[in-house]
């Protein structure tokens, strides 16, 4: 799935090593005895090797060569980063190794336990990893957790797998007498979809900590996922009672019946207490999901009473509601009116989408030329009001005038990778794959560890052509600087999938769905379900897919795909 966004990864350390050999004076063995090899240069030819491979989406090669340039360097640091792609590459023998050496050269502590943990869990030795997992949470204060949590949602080899593990520490007592700590676990149970271990939890919690209102909140979270949907929304009802000023719990609780589907309750909940832009902008925001244009009314004349002041900020939400509400020619005069400060650029945009709403395309195209060339603008302003006049052209069906306006703002901005991650996208929309291959590869020469444009063409490799492999390495790359991205572990699995290696595509896409509830992925496990023969369970997951967005293009292909 394309998703992400721009990291660089590697290149720190390799370019400090190079920097430290290639300051050697070249004088020094005139006036000096034979100095000892130096470690960083016996490393570097690994080093380097390492960072090809890893370019290159090859992390087999990629953790050997880390491996062996730890072992020349006797370097710490290099021997934990080999250990995390060996990891990465599921490549439990050259991470057992790296592990020793990561010991074997000084290294202890939290990160340390983790990585044993999950090693042990790969090997399917369950009791030693349980026995990492004890040690990281008794130790102090929260970081020990929040890695068994980490170690729990992206090291086991399935949901069931890290379900098993946590029912043990409950049952052992090993989970922290921290409220913050059951509730994370709590919420953790109830994303691997094991009902009973959260009815248990939330039991625990009740018992540990009565009268917390979060708690109740975890309960009616549980509540929600059993589809006792009446019964979590008389608890929640009860809660806001207890919310009174704290402005965090408030916010909790209205996300909770967004969860629910019920906007108007969610925004009744923000609208108890004290109130600021922040407060306002979530409710109007769930009004409008609640498409209750009566209630955002009221909402907007409320504010509209309190905005006699030019402030910024406030006239430019006033703007935003009156477009909802389709009083364009409001919106206009709410845009325009605001005064300055950082918002005046959004607000220029803005109002060049309203104008083009009120059918005068060709004051909204001026408007957008004007801000292209104001130099008084910021970069990202006159950037995007490019990227609008692309989007606006699109509406029209003038694809000349989008492409037009691309290359005026790659003209503008030269190679600017938004604009090139838009057009590839474009491309790809059509079609066009060569064309969308393109721009993505030339994000990639500028800024060869942008992990959007890597796993955006990992993405559209695996899905739009049979390059599979080659899809598979740039994925990798993506993969291996954001691990625990949901969007990125949805395209590996998609390509595991492609590659057909479904077992392997399934745990991925599991893991995916879990870390996100997305339509797309979650089309896509449903898909290698289907392909499993598993109907009944991908009619489910195809069902899932449908709530959430049913208009979805991946589930669109699917559906048409398997029939289901």
């Amino acid at each position: 799935m394309p998703a992400g966004s721009r990291t660089h990864c590697f290149a720190p350390v390799t370019f400090a090593l190079i920097a430290a050999f290639a300051l050697t004076p070249l004088w020094a063995a005139e006036k000096e005895p034979p100095a000892p090899a130096d470690p960083t240069g016996a490393s570097l030819e690994s080093l380097l090797a390492g960072e090809f491979a890893l370019q290159s989406g090859r992390l087999d090669d990629a953790a050997q060569a880390y491996l062996d340039a730890a072992r020349q360097a006797d370097d710490v640091a290099l021997a934990e980063r080999a250990t995390r792609i060996a990891l990465l590459a599921k490549d439990d023998k050259r991470a057992a190794q790296a592990l020793d050496l990561w010991r074997e050269q000084g290294g202890e502590g939290l990160s340390l336990t983790a990585a044993e943990a999950v090693l042990a869990i790969r090997r399917g030795n369950e009791r030693e990893a349980r026995k990492h997992l004890t040690a990281l949470l008794q130790s102090p204060g929260d970081a020990g957790w929040r890695q068994v949590l980490g170690v729990l949602s992206g090291g086991a080899r399935d949901p069931k797998q890290a379900a098993r593990l946590l029912e043990k520490l409950v049952d052992g007592g090993r989970i922290p007498d921290k409220l913050q700590a059951w509730l994370a676990f709590g919420g953790l149970a109830q994303a691997l979809e094991q009902p009973e271990l959260v009815e248990r939890i939330v039991a625990e919690v009740v018992e540990r900590f009565p009268g917390e209102a979060r708690v109740g909140l975890l309960r009616a979270s549980q509540l929600r996922e059993a589809g006792k949907t009446d019964e979590a929304r008389e608890l929640l009802a009860s809660l806001t009672g207890q919310a009174g000023d704290d402005a965090d719990l408030r916010r909790a609780i209205a996300d909770e019946y967004h969860r629910l589907g019920d906007y108007n309750a969610a925004e009744n909940v923000l609208a108890k207490g004290p109130q600021d832009d922040q407060t306002f902008a979530l409710r109007a925001a769930l009004l409008a999901q609640a498409e209750d244009k009566t209630a955002l009314g009221r909402l907007y004349d409320e504010l509209r009473t309190r905005s006699s002041d030019p402030d910024p900020q406030r006239r430019l939400l006033l703007g935003q509601i009156a477009e909802f509400l389709e009083r364009n020619d409001e919106a206009l005069a709410w845009y325009r009116g605001v005064p300055g400060g950082d918002q005046r650029w959004s607000a220029r945009l803005r109002a060049a989408n309203v104008l083009h709403e009120l059918k005068r395309g060709d004051e909204a195209y001026k408007s957008l030329r004007e801000l292209q060339a104001d130099a008084a603008a910021d970069d990202e302003a006159r950037r995007d009001a490019y990227l609008l006049e692309a989007s606006l052209r699109d509406k029209d069906d003038d694809a000349t005038g989008e492409m037009e306006a691309y290359a005026r703002g790659l003209a503008a901005f030269p190679d600017d990778p938004e604009i090139l991650y838009a057009r590839g996208l474009s491309w790809e929309r059509r079609d066009d794959i060569p064309r969308a291959e393109a721009d993505l590869r030339k994000i990639l020469v500028a800024e060869p560890d942008n992990v959007a444009a890597l796993n955006a063409l990992g993405y559209t490799l695996a899905d739009r052509t049979t390059r599979y492999q080659e899809a598979l390495q740039l994925i990798e790359r993506a993969r291996t600087a954001e691990p625990d991205n949901a969007a990125i572990i949805d395209s590996y699995g998609w390509v595991l999938y492609r590659l057909g290696r479904k077992e392997e595509a399934l745990v991925e896409l599991r893991r995916a769905l879990t870390l996100q509830k997305d339509a797309e992925i979650a089309s896509h496990l449903a898909e290698v379900l289907w392909e499993l023969g598993r109907r009944d369970e991908a009619r489910k997951v195809f069902e899932q897919a449908r709530k959430i967005d049913p208009d979805n293009r991946a589930l669109k292909r699917a559906l048409e795909k398997t029939g289901a």
